[in-house]
């Protein structure tokens, strides 16, 4: 599976955008999706998953009420819905897919195996 992360960029405070990030590939639908971002200086952080079916969305507290996952599997494509963003949601966002037989997490890096390139989301005051 190669994923292709966008729609990245600048925004004010409270504003909004939307990532995408396609998937390459018929097993698509086999995997559940997830974003993590990676702030300046800091470590890789989980930010949002969704299950194969779209009946399971699981968030950090910190973008709980904001950030809103969701994927088509007939576009092959996993969306990202960022509204009232803060500047402390600079950082470049990435989305990667995992094979949920696996026993990580899926709120853990590890439960990931196939990862995107990032798109940069940078939110000034």
């Amino acid at each position: 599976v190669q994923l292709q992360a966008s729609g990245g960029g600048l925004v004010q405070a409270r504003g909004s955008l939307r990532l995408s990030c396609a998937a390459s590939g018929r097993t698509f639908s086999s995997y559940h999706m997830g974003w993590f971002r990676r702030a300046p200086g800091k470590e890789r952080e989980f930010v949002a998953a969704i299950n194969w079916n779209s009946i399971s969305t699981y968030y950090v507290d910190s973008v709980k009420g904001r950030f809103t996952i969701s994927r088509d599997n007939a576009k092959n494509t996993v969306y990202l819905q960022m509204n009232s963003l803060k500047p402390e949601d600079t950082a470049v966002y990435y989305c990667a897919a995992g094979d949920p037989t696996k026993v990580y997490s899926i709120y853990s890096p590890l439960g990931y195996d196939y990862w995107g390139q990032g798109t940069l989301v940078t939110v000034s005051s």
